[in-house]
């Protein structure tokens, strides 16, 4: 691994000693080996056997909301299913089989059997033509309709004649399921961690979030955190729709929150901004990202794209933001078949996993202190604490830590502010603050 993988693990085994990052991104990427074959959706079975998997890693609670259930503006809707689809010529062979590729099927499509001329199956074909090789990811959630996918090619070799065309699925009064898991603290403060799981064959979007996800939750839940977890596995926006009228109540304890996306490929790392835009864990994930020594891109809110923006929605406003590498849209593989396990790759995923643990670093040992001589400055030869931070490769840069630290710590600013003032890491200012604290010239506020 490189000096910049192994800088992002000494800044995470704050949180967890005992963490192999390469050995855990192996993990990752067989969890979505395993996942990946299945025919996901916002419901149905798919969705329901995915948290069934990921419940041999962590103890999630599954919970089933019933069709036409309100929530907010929305209702619950019908729960769908698929058993097979197919499309067969005049000769009775197989051209399209949804047991190939389950992005075959425009997802939620109605059942149907019947035989129909070439013209009118063609209004419910689609293709990629400057992909030709590819099959895209379509949906039909609120609409009833009926649909396939296939690669442009194929349907250039369509013949000018009568197919039989089967799609055998079910769209009922059922449930919209999701998965929690909740990893008690030292106090009821939340970090919410957020990822969609209603996707089928997409490896990037979003089986590497899921997998992160479900990792990072497994080696959290053996340590013991100052704050309280909750990991959330649901379908893409009804899914937190939904969980945010059942918890409208509770949503006042979640203090940050970072939505996992797209987090596989070997795009630069991306982040977008919570609404308030200059949250703790905006600038807790920029601290991070800027001394990464990697490229990166830092993204204003805006209300498009994942489920961050029914957080940061303005009757609810919460710290979350979006942590991704290539955005939605911007990667040519993006919603088709080339979004597969060939673009994902456990070094990527290792490298996001380490930048996350490396955000929650920062997140949990972010505190605020009060100096205990704050009339002028403390005398800091006589205290030895020269000698006590000495063996830094930059003494300088140890002894700015100390005078920024000693002069904003008045109650207001907390450690992140003072690295963020003082363009000094977190790591460094975090350990000059426990040293100035060991000789009593700091003092923790409440």
């Amino acid at each position: 691994m490189t000096n910049l993988f192994n800088k992002h693990m000494q800044n995470a085994t704050e949180i967890n000693t005992n963490i192999n990052v390469n050995d855990i991104s192996h993990k990752m990427y067989q969890l979505i080996s395993d996942l990946y074959p299945l025919c996901r959706s916002i419901t149905g079975d798919g969705l329901r056997k995915t948290l069934d998997i990921i419940q041999k890693n962590i103890p999630l609670s599954i919970h089933d909301i019933p069709t036409g259930t309100e929530v907010f503006d929305w209702t619950i809707p019908k729960e769908w299913n698929i058993r097979d689809a197919f499309i067969k010529n005049s000769q009775g062979e197989k051209i399209i089989d949804f047991h190939e590729s389950n992005l075959h099927i425009v997802n939620y499509s109605i059942n149907i059997h019947e035989k129909m001329s070439l013209q009118d199956l063609k209004a419910h074909l689609f293709t990629l033509p400057d992909r030709p090789d590819w099959i895209p990811y379509r949906t039909s959630y609120y609409k009833e309709n009926w649909g396939f996918c296939l690669s442009h090619n194929q349907l250039l070799e369509l013949k000018d004649e009568v197919y039989e065309v089967c799609i055998d699925s079910s769209l009922e009064n059922g449930y919209l399921t999701y998965g929690e898991y909740y990893i008690r603290g030292k106090k009821p403060d939340e970090i919410l961690i957020s990822c969609h799981t209603c996707h089928p064959s997409l490896c990037n979007d979003n089986l590497s979030g899921l997998a992160l996800a479900t990792f990072l939750a497994k080696h959290l839940s053996q340590i013991s955190p100052s704050y309280s977890y909750r990991f959330l596995f649901i379908p893409g926006t009804i899914g937190s729709i939904t969980w945010l009228a059942l918890n409208e109540v509770s949503v006042n304890k979640i203090k940050h929150g970072l939505v996992v996306t797209c987090v596989g490929d070997s795009g630069k790392s991306h982040y977008k901004k919570s609404r308030q835009g200059n949250a703790e864990i905006d600038k807790a994930v920029t601290q991070v990202l800027k001394n990464s020594g990697q490229d990166y891109e830092i993204m204003e809110f805006s209300p498009y794209g994942y489920d961050e923006r029914q957080f940061c929605s303005p009757g609810f406003n919460l710290p979350v933001g979006c942590f991704m590498r290539s955005p939605h849209g911007t990667y040519p593989q993006y919603h088709t078949s080339a979004d597969n396990l060939d673009l994902v790759k456990p070094q990527y995923l290792a490298d996001s996993f380490s930048k996350l643990l490396s955000v929650l670093d920062i997140i949990e040992n972010d505190k605020k202190y009060l100096n205990q001589n704050p009339k002028c400055e403390p005398q800091l030869g006589k205290r030895g604490l020269y000698s006590a931070i000495g063996g830094q490769t930059d003494t300088k840069k140890s002894e700015m830590a100390m005078l920024w630290i000693l002069n904003l710590s008045d109650g207001n600013h907390t450690l992140l502010d003072i690295s963020e003032k003082s363009s000094l890491e977190f790591d460094l200012i975090k350990k000059t603050a426990d040293t100035l604290l060991q000789f009593n010239l700091l003092k923790e506020t409440t």
